[in-house]
Order: C-alpha cells, then structure tokens, then sequence
C-alpha cells in the first residue's frame, strides 16, 4: 500500500509552495521604483552582474518603473540617463506603473531620491504584499515616514529603511569594541541640505544613522548649534548617554564615528561600499525580518526632526516625544 501524505505535511507543501519564490536565492526577481539616483546602478550591478568582485547573491532586477521629480536637479538631470543605462546594459523592463511592476516581482526596492513620493509610491506596493526596501530618506517628512510604517503594519507587509553606513565593517567592529558601557558617541559625516526637505534628510540621514547604530534607542532630547558651513546636534538620551551628530555642509565629507567607553575610547577605521547593505536587504526579503526596526528608524527621524525644531527655536532643547506627538506618532 502505498503511504499517503498526512493533512499536516500536505499544508506544510502548500506552505512551501507559496513561499519558495522569496526562499530561493536565484528565483528572487526585484524591481526597483525611482531610477533618479546612482543608487540604482550600482544596486543593479551588484545584484546582477556574477562577475563582479562583490558579487551579492540571492536577487536579481529584472524590471523598473521610472519615476522622477522635475523640481528637483539630481533627479530631473539623471533619471532619463539612469533609465537609458539600466536599459541598455542590463535589459531591465521599464514598466508604466507600480501596479505594473509588482505583477512581475517578488519584491521591490524603493529608490527615488525624493523622499517626498516615497509614502505614495510605498502604498501600491503594501497592497501588493510585496516586501519593500525604502533607500534615504525614508520620507519627505516625519508625517510621512510614520504614515508608512503604520499602513505597512495595518496590511502587515515587511518594510525596512537605512543608510548603507550602518552596516559599513568598520563600524560592525567598532560596536564589537570591548569598551565596558557606552557613554558617549560623536557621528560626522555629510549634511549637504536639499530645498524640499528638512535640513539632515538629504545627507545628514547617513551620520545620524550611524549614530543611533551604536546609540540605538532611547533618545530624549535634542539641541542644534548651525552655522552655513556646519550642524552641531546634540541628544541626550537614557541613562545620561549623549550622542553628538557633527554634520558638514561644505568642503570634505569623510565619515566616522568614535564611542566613549567606561573602559576605553575607540573609533571606526574605515569606510564601505553597498555590498553590505544589500545583502542585509536580500537577507530581508527571504525571510521578511528587517535588521532595523521601525521604531528605531522613526526615532532617529524624530531626531532629526527636532534638530529642525530646535534651530527654528533658536538652539533651545527639543523634546523627542513633542516632536513624534506634533507628526502623528
């Protein structure tokens, strides 16, 4: 007689079934919205091109849709160039819409350089079901960035937003620093600003970033010291720790962040490239468990926030749980 397959294991095939296309690496097709950004070439080459010396397995783009802001430079200059590129050297089917493109893949990767559409651009891919990577910023505003969250909750879709510094090697090691309790934390990096968006959206996204990578929560208050050429935005956070975001507006933008320990002093050594960030998204589609949680990510945007808030207050201390009540949160 031949064995027959249990109601159990039948619903575990069915289970299985549904699943592989986000479980096995090859078949992961990804679509990418937005193709304003050099974010989108070097993504694609990373993904797609086997021969590439950080090859990231696991996902391949195989369909974009366009997007593009025309009131702003860097997108209205780039995208029609980017498209072409993504076109031509790898085949990459450009499609009329969103609906569009999430009929052809099993997740998407959200580009566009405004943060301004992203919330619009996000909702028809929640709808779809489909596990959603947001790139900086993750919205044009504070409002915008809960409101995703929470749709993306209500429909319970899997999204996730970070700058590639948080996962940058060197400051993996420094977190693993044996440093005893962290005291105090100094972030520098780029703040170059953008019109349309709240001053450290644009650039200052990546420093603050790696800020909270080793601060993680608990931000209280904030104060912003800012002059044309540099932002100075301090937050005291639980337990009296500090965490200072020194942000270049002008002339060389390196990157660093150095901890204070109660045993020690120590700082990053080195930079990165996005090869560790992707693989941390490729990681996320598979198994729908995002590295950053969105808490911490709407806590560092609340930061940032209240930097702008402190500045239009004239340095004065900012409350992180004001700002995050005045947006919605």
């Amino acid at each position: 007689m031949k064995p027959h397959l249990s109601l159990a294991a039948f619903a575990l095939m069915l289970v299985m079934l549904v699943l592989w296309p986000l479980s096995a690496a090859e078949d992961l097709r990804l679509g990418l919205i937005g193709l304003d950004t050099s974010h989108v070439i070097a993504f694609t080459q990373l993904l797609n091109e086997t021969s590439h010396k950080d090859h990231v397995t696991g996902g391949k783009v195989v369909a974009a849709f366009k997007g593009g802001s025309p009131d702003v430079d860097s997108s209205r200059t780039r995208v029609d160039g980017y498209t072409k590129q993504l076109q031509e050297q790898f085949g990459l089917t450009i499609v009329p819409t969103i609906e569009a493109l999430c009929q052809q893949v099993d997740a998407v990767l959200l580009e566009s350089v405004d943060g301004r559409p992203h919330l619009e651009q996000a909702r028809p891919v929640i709808l779809a079901g489909k596990r959603l990577f947001i790139d900086k910023p993750l919205a044009g505003t504070l409002r915008d960035a809960i409101e995703i969250f929470r749709f993306a909750k209500e429909h319970q879709v899997p999204v996730f937003s970070s700058s590639s510094y948080r996962f940058y090697p060197g400051l993996l090691e420094l977190k693993k620093a044996n440093l005893g309790e962290v005291r105090s934390v100094i972030s520098y990096g780029p703040a170059h600003q953008e019109t349309h968006h709240p001053d450290l959206f644009w650039y200052g996204v990546h420093p603050t970033e790696a800020l909270f990578a080793v601060m993680g929560r608990g931000c209280q208050t904030v104060v912003r010291t800012a002059t044309p050429d540099t932002d100075v935005v301090t937050g005291i956070w639980s337990e009296g720790r500090i965490g200072t975001l020194h942000g270049i507006k002008n002339g060389a933008t390196p990157n660093k962040v150095l901890v204070f320990g109660t045993k020690g002093v120590a700082e990053q050594k080195g930079g990165g490239d996005y090869a560790p960030l992707l693989n941390e998204i490729i990681k996320f589609f598979k198994t729908g468990v995002a590295p950053v949680t969105p808490e911490e990510t709407l806590e560092l945007f609340a930061f940032m926030e209240a930097a702008d808030e402190s500045k239009r207050q004239d340095g004065r201390p900012v409350k992180i749980a004001d700002v995050m009540k005045r947006h919605g949160g």
